[in-house]
């Protein structure tokens, strides 16, 4: 029997006539030298690793982010309970404190007289005397007051309002009497009594 094998090709011990097509012969380790990698697996191996340096400072930079992110939420959740905790106790300073409103009497002219006239114990002691809405009437004229307006006996009034203020604001004259005192929902104000004589 002739020997088939190619040239450089030895058979393996045991096995008679040519090996099998794609069957696998065993290597020798100690042997065989590994053969160069081709171009195109240098290339893919350059492009695998270049993509898993990319890769790792991609997550890298994620979790900074992250970090970053979570610690401005962190801060803002702070920051925005200390806000809320301010604005309600200045809130709360500003509803407890009664807003200051100064009165001047005025007659039905819209010209200031003097503090008295509207004064429901003086008004009272006048023959006539009557209140309605706000108003005094005797002597055949009525006076009322106009909250926060400006000005000088015999001058006319300027500014303010003839409606009375809230019920926390405290109302004094320029002359120093308390027209109705304010804080806490408590008002002492006499307009809208009414009486006669």
């Amino acid at each position: 029997m002739t020997d088939q094998n190619t040239p450089g090709e030895q058979q393996p011990p045991g096995q008679q006539g040519p090996p099998k097509r794609g069957s696998m012969r065993r290597q020798d380790a100690s042997s065989t030298t590994p053969r160069e990698p081709t171009l195109a697996e240098q290339r893919a191996r350059r492009k695998a690793e270049e993509d898993a340096r990319q890769q790792e400072i991609v997550d890298r930079e994620a979790a900074e982010v992250a970090e970053r992110k979570s610690g401005t939420k962190r801060k803002l959740l702070i920051g925005s309970g200390v806000t809320v905790g301010v604005v309600a106790v200045v809130a709360a300073w500003y509803a407890a404190i009664p807003d200051e409103v100064t009165a001047v009497c005025t007659d039905a002219s819209q010209t200031v007289v003097d503090d008295q006239n509207c004064d429901e114990n003086y008004a009272r002691s006048q023959p006539g005397y009557y209140s309605s809405g706000g108003f005094y009437y005797f002597g055949g004229s009525s006076y009322r007051y106009n909250y926060g307006g400006t000005g000088t006996v015999g001058g006319r009034v300027s500014g303010g309002s003839y409606d009375a203020p809230s019920s926390r604001s405290s109302v004094t004259t320029k002359s120093g009497n308390t027209v109705q005192r304010g804080g806490l929902g408590v008002s002492s104000s006499d307009s809208g009594k009414s009486g006669g004589s």
